[in-house]
């Protein structure tokens, strides 16, 4: 493996992608944690570095990317490393059920149709985004739920599990089209109609502010309902940091739109990340 493909599968990214992971384990509460540890190095280890090298592969970004301020050239190595990671997540999965194997197989095929050319989902604005936030959120959220209880598949189907599954969709639906605020210049010049490139800059601060509001709102009613007003109230006391944050940067692109920047949306999203990880641990461990 080259320094380059090593730095494109972008491990530390995985950390932004960890909310949905903790939050169905919190609330299936498994009791076999050597499972809830292989899950977790499948999904952060080799199934989300696999979708960044096969996407940074078919991107070849000379600009900032997500993780990778200024990204070296992507060569053949990135493709076949992005190819071996998926394969033996697939085959690593099997030592949970085949049908974990088969879900792991779904993620990966639909990252490539994100990415390939062929396919090239990145294009179109609206099935971009919905890919992106359905399979990141929804269909991770029960992936993981799945996998760390093994429970029957068309239980997976009860409002218990939908629920909070639909939940991490919003949060990803909102925050996805944040993350390619900064990318506006290249996609256009590329072709890739991105969500975020229609919306313009600061429409893109609206939705994702829109969409921040209505999932926390949603969360709030979730854990009051389902487990206590003070969970609740907590997860919320847990956003105000990520609130503050994006206030602030959204007054500085009023004035100036070129503060839309890599290190904002990267601040952002560690800020955001790191308030969801934390609360989602806490959340775990007294539940």
């Amino acid at each position: 493996m080259t320094k380059s493909t090593f730095l494109h599968l972008r491990f530390p990214f995985s950390f932004y992608l960890m909310p949905v992971f903790l939050f169905g384990v919190a609330v299936s509460q498994p009791t076999e944690w050597i499972k809830v540890a292989l899950v977790f190095f499948i999904l952060h280890f080799l199934l989300y570095p696999a979708s960044n090298g096969y996407n940074s592969y078919f991107d070849q970004d000379e600009g900032s990317i997500g993780g990778l301020e200024h990204p070296p050239k992507a060569t053949k190595n990135l493709y076949r490393w992005s190819l071996v990671l998926d394969a033996v997540g697939i085959l690593l999965s099997l030592l949970i059920s085949w049908q974990f194997s088969l879900m792991i197989l779904i993620f990966g095929l639909v990252s490539k149709a994100y990415s390939h050319p062929s396919v090239r989902l990145k294009k179109k604005p609206i099935i971009g985004w919905l890919t992106v936030g359905i399979f990141q959120g929804y269909f991770t959220f029960l992936v993981t739920v799945y996998a760390v209880t093994l429970i029957p598949m068309d239980e997976l189907m009860d409002w218990k599990w939908q629920c909070p599954a639909l939940l991490s969709s919003m949060l990803l639906l909102g925050s996805y089209p944040m993350t390619q605020v900064y990318q506006h210049q290249e996609d256009r010049e590329r072709g890739d109609i991105t969500i975020s490139l229609k919306l313009g800059v600061l429409g893109t601060f609206y939705f994702t502010g829109l969409f921040f509001t209505l999932a926390t709102f949603g969360f709030f009613f979730y854990f009051n309902r389902g487990f206590s007003l003070q969970t609740g109230l907590l997860f919320i006391v847990f956003q105000f940091p990520v609130v503050l944050y994006f206030l602030n940067w959204y007054l500085k692109v009023r004035k100036d739109e070129s503060a839309a920047d890599f290190r904002h949306t990267m601040r952002l999203n560690f800020v955001s990340a790191l308030m969801l990880n934390l609360f989602f641990l806490i959340f775990a461990l007294n539940h």
